[in-house]
């Protein structure tokens, strides 16, 4: 596992365009099917990865909490599972299942999409809105695994709520930090 920084995509850039399959659902998403009113967040994450792990609780209740104020939240993992079976479709799949994920967990298998998105960790989070106009892109919060800092979901909740309140979002965001995706 390497540490690895968001490449924090400009702000103002337009969501790329995907239409991948949903692992639990075995449906095919694009990026209008899954836009919300208010605004979209788009989450890299995968199985393995101990960062993914450590906010997926914490991914579930943003998810929740916000979606019924007109959000919507779609999750894709790019990782190779040929290399990292672990995160291929049906373990992601058991992964969704076991977690009850309230979003659609799509597979990249090319990894075009996270290229598109200039993902390069997982957790990498970006919340566009409701214009498909990028926003935040970042960290979910400063909590890591180890230490000690309480995961609350704080820079990303912030970044929707401004939107929710038309406030301006932060200049000052962080680039969310994880494992690097696993590239072919």
């Amino acid at each position: 596992m390497a540490l690895t920084p968001s490449n924090m995509l400009p702000l103002g850039t337009s969501a790329p365009n995907f239409t991948l399959v949903d692992t639990v659902t075995k449906n095919m998403y694009s990026l209008q099917d899954v836009k919300g009113k208010k605004g979209t967040v788009v989450m890299f994450i995968c199985n393995h990865c101990p960062y993914v792990k450590h906010v997926n609780d914490e991914l579930i209740r943003i998810c929740n909490d916000y979606r019924v104020t007109g959000f919507s939240f779609v999750a894709i993992s790019s990782n190779d599972a040929e290399r990292y079976p672990q995160d291929g479709p049906y373990e992601m799949y058991k992964t969704a299942q076991k977690l009850g994920y309230p979003f659609p967990y799509l597979y990249d298998e090319t990894q075009e999409v996270a290229k598109a998105y200039d993902a390069a960790c997982t957790p990498d989070f970006y919340l566009f809105d409701a214009d498909l106009k990028l926003v935040y892109r970042g960290q979910l919060d400063n909590s890591r695994p180890g230490n000690s800092i309480p995961l609350n979901g704080r820079d990303l909740r912030e970044a929707l709520d401004n939107i929710l309140n038309n406030h301006p979002q932060r200049s000052d965001q962080k680039p969310s930090m994880g494992c690097n995706i696993k590239w072919k």
